[in-house]
Formats: structure tokens, sequence, C-alpha cells
């Protein structure tokens, strides 16, 4: 178990819950601003100008890159961690 795992299960539960939405939180402004700079790719590369479309583009990417690695520090499921 990692050290954060560990902490987050002595964590007081008000502490854990202000975490989880915390994280939730980013994961929705991440989520948010990929789709904006998605869109924007997608609309520069409609009008043909291609260096703005691929640098909004590798954008949106590490925005999902942030949001997946992210996902790694959402609590464990309740069901999970009561089976012992």
């Amino acid at each position: 178990m990692s050290d954060f795992r560990q902490s987050q299960n002595e964590a007081h539960p008000n502490k854990t819950n202000i975490l989880m939405t915390a994280i939730i939180m980013l994961l929705i402004l991440f989520v948010t601003i990929q789709i904006w700079f998605l869109f924007g790719a997608l609309n520069n590369a409609l009008q043909e100008n291609l260096n703005f479309a691929i640098t909004t583009a590798v954008g949106s990417l590490i925005f999902a890159a942030a949001s997946v690695w992210l996902l790694r520090y959402l609590p464990d499921p309740i069901k999970k961690a009561k089976r012992k």
C-alpha cells in the first residue's frame, strides 16, 4: 500500500471528503479546459490555421493526460475498503 493510500485510510472522514471534492473539482476543470482546447483545435483546423491547431491539440492532450494522472488520487471505493 502506498503512503498516500495508507494516510488516506487513516485520515479523518471529513478530510477524505474534502480531498475527494477537491480532486473532482480539478478533474472537472481539466476536462472543461481540455474540451475548450479541442474545439479550438478543430475550429482552427477547419480555418486552415494549422500552427495554432497543432498547439491547441497538444494542449488538449496535456490536459487529458493530467486528468488521467489525477484519477489515481481518488479514494478507493467503499466496498473495496470494507472487504478485508
